[in-house]
């Protein structure tokens, strides 16, 4: 198959297939670049409805770049990976200040921008100038590798070059950025990781071009990832009340969730009140335990247990900022997903969130006990981390 056919072939199946996103028919690089950082890592499902919450809230790049970065975050709450928001608050901050306000539209200049790969420079600059640049993400590297029949790992040096090489060589002169969305759905729908549809009923219109297929190695192709041993972790999260508001800590940079607002949280490694003393500053004794949360982060899988607290009185300075918040301050401040899932849980949300902050959760069955719920909720002597009194 020549460059000319496959990428007909490429254009047609486009026209048949392509899917309606809120971004598709724009040509607004900033509209784009939004779409494409909340792509990073995200599916498309997943980003539909932030695209355009986000969109009505930061319409242009002023808008955003003249907005506070907590506001931002909480608009972003839920995406995750929050470096991301970041990032595209700053990059929104130089096109502003630097360019004037108007987008760049050279590869170097895109490239430059806080949070700007090769991918996201190529993938704005060719959907909204139809400026001749390669793609390359997950689905089009696997995409990629089967038509090549690549056998070694896509991110060796080698390898991910002659991916470069191969996603530029194919590349129609114009309609660019048409055709790099193509790909994209190509690889995402049809070229899938797990089930390819080689011959199936919506068959793959690159199927004759294909060297995996033709070898029958599409399931060995591309080289899978190595994946990180998962650890599980246990960690407490603790609700304080105190005359109808409640503890909040916000995480420094640096750290993970830098920038969002939670509940005291630590990891329940036999140390918890003299941890939680440090984050807050505040002498914290726990009570018994509320909910469980189960989420994963990353290469840990957490079992998040929520509990009581009472807080007994100022102990130190406190590592994070720290700030005692009504119920409808909590709707302008942005948490960390699991954060915000107890909060809007039916216990929180029926015992806190209507304002009045003073239950205390006796009509609810406790847990069984365990390390926590047997501490005393009583403001005694906290000890130190060696275990002295």
């Amino acid at each position: 198959m020549s460059l000319p056919s496959l990428r007909r072939r490429v254009f047609a199946w486009f026209s048949r297939n392509s899917r309606e996103l809120s971004w598709r028919g724009t040509r607004n690089p900033y509209e784009i670049l939004v779409s494409e950082i909340m792509l990073q890592q995200t599916t498309v499902a997943a980003v539909e409805g932030y695209y355009r919450r986000f969109l009505q809230r930061f319409p242009n790049v002023e808008s955003l770049a003249a907005a506070e970065l907590t506001e931002v975050y909480r608009y972003w709450e839920g995406l995750g990976y929050y470096r991301r928001a970041s990032q595209l608050h700053q990059a929104a901050g130089v096109i502003a200040g630097k360019h004037g306000g108007i987008f760049p539209q050279t590869f170097d200049e895109v490239l430059a921008l806080p949070g700007v790969g090769r991918y996201t420079a190529g993938a704005v600059l060719s959907i909204a100038y139809d400026q001749r640049l390669p793609i390359l993400e997950a689905n089009t590297i696997r995409l990629h590798c089967r038509l090549l029949g690549l056998t070694t790992n896509p991110f060796e040096m080698e390898t991910n070059k002659r991916l470069w090489t191969f996603a530029e060589e194919i590349l129609p002169y114009k309609n660019v950025g048409r055709f790099n969305q193509a790909l994209m759905d190509l690889g995402s729908r049809v070229c899938t990781l797990k089930q390819p549809q080689c011959l199936r009923e919506t068959p793959c219109p690159l199927f004759e071009w294909c060297q995996a297929a033709r070898l029958g190695l599409q399931r060995e192709i591309p080289v899978p990832k190595v994946k990180p041993n998962v650890e599980a972790v246990t960690e407490i999260a603790v609700l304080v009340r105190k005359r109808g508001r409640i503890l909040l800590v916000q995480y420094p940079d640096g750290v993970r969730w830098a920038g969002l607002w939670d509940f005291p949280r630590c990891r329940d490694d036999g140390f918890v009140t003299e941890t939680l003393g440090e984050l807050t500053g505040r002498r914290i004794t726990t009570g018994r335990q509320i909910a469980t949360h189960k989420h994963t982060v990353t290469r840990f899988k957490i079992t998040l247990r929520f509990v009581e607290g009472k807080d007994c009185g100022p102990l130190s300075e406190p590592q994070y900022a720290v700030r005692w918040v009504t119920p409808e301050e909590l709707n302008a401040l942005p948490m960390n997903s699991s954060g915000r899932k107890l909060l809007r849980s039916n216990i929180v949300g029926e015992k806190f969130a209507a304002g009045t902050g003073n239950h205390d959760f006796a009509d609810q069955k406790p847990t069984l006990p365990d390390s926590v719920g047997r501490r005393s909720n009583s403001c005694g002597h906290v000890g130190n981390r060696t275990g002295q009194q």
